[in-house]
């Protein structure tokens, strides 16, 4: 089987080249090798390769910058999913696609299921969802992960941002009210290797997904809090001797005013993926450990915040 992955430099995409080889041929490019703002370098790509499943981790993720980037945003997070399905279409190729939990408006106070209303309060969230709804609509073999709050040790993300602050200031502001689930990138990718793995022991990765496929909420367990999580990280690296134990204090939405509108609760419920494909994620501290394992001598703090 052959694979392409687009956005081969981001967290997710990177972390795909070293799962996914056991499973076949792995063809990953970033805008070196095709820039996805230019439908013709795109269609051109998937043609050229000619893959049996198409894997886009590819997209706008600055939040707020998608605020001031509303053009470049429906590019990169709807217009090139829709052309990609389109291509996959006219290949008999499947298509596997990830999307956010920025999708909801954060109303509901349990965690988000596939079934429940979307809202997205962002143009980021407005964007990746008319992604989803185009992947859906293509009649073509697909899976929709929705993710939440990606991090790893490469590219911009939270955490690496609380590192960078934990090593430099004195005191971290965080926000407390807003509740979600961290997701290593590497778990993600191991997840979808162990779908793509499942699908092509079930008969095929096309008729799989042609049967099976949809949308999935691809996640760890555990809610928290982006205090919470900013609280593991300084923890984690002053136990290690790494930075200082600097405090973490909490604060309000209202106190850390954004371009963007984030929902207050965006944890998702990853109990689908795991019925439908046995594929289940470990709490989010237990991957956090994984990434950021603790120094020998040290024990690593078990909880759900």
């Amino acid at each position: 089987m052959r694979m392409l992955v687009t956005g081969g430099q981001g967290q997710i995409g990177w972390e795909l080249q070293g799962c996914l080889p056991p499973l076949g041929e792995v063809i990953a490019v970033d805008i070196a090798e095709c820039d996805l703002t230019q439908s013709a370098q795109v269609s051109a790509l998937v043609r050229r390769v000619k893959p049996d499943l198409i894997i886009n981790t590819a997209a706008h993720t600055a939040v707020d910058r998608a605020e001031s980037e509303p053009a470049l945003a429906q590019t990169l997070n709807a217009d090139v999913p829709a052309l990609l399905a389109d291509e996959a279409r006219a290949l008999g190729a499947a298509l596997i696609h990830y999307s956010t939990d920025y999708v909801f408006d954060g109303a509901k106070t349990t965690p988000y299921v596939e079934t429940d209303p979307v809202n997205p309060l962002s143009v980021y969230g407005r964007t990746k969802l008319a992604g989803e709804q185009a992947v859906a609509a293509a009649g073509i073999p697909h899976l929709i992960l929705r993710t939440s709050w990606v991090y790893g040790m490469r590219g911009n993300n939270f955490l690496l941002t609380m590192m960078r602050l934990a090593r430099t200031r004195p005191e971290l502001r965080v926000v407390a009210d807003q509740r979600g689930v961290p997701n290593w990138s590497h778990t993600l990718a191991d997840a979808t290797r162990a779908v793509i793995a499942a699908a092509q022991q079930r008969g095929g990765v096309r008729e799989a997904l042609a049967a099976q496929g949809g949308l999935f909420h691809l996640t760890c367990s555990g809610p928290t809090t982006w205090h919470g999580f900013a609280a593991a990280i300084v923890d984690r690296l002053a136990d290690n001797g790494d930075a200082p134990r600097v405090p973490v204090t909490p604060i309000a939405t209202s106190d850390y005013p954004t371009a963007a509108a984030r929902p207050a609760n965006s944890v998702l419920d990853g109990g689908h993926l795991a019925r439908e494909w046995g594929v289940q994620l470990p709490h989010w501290r237990l991957a956090f450990d994984q990434c950021l394992p603790p120094r020998a001598g040290t024990t690593a703090p078990n909880g759900n915040g």
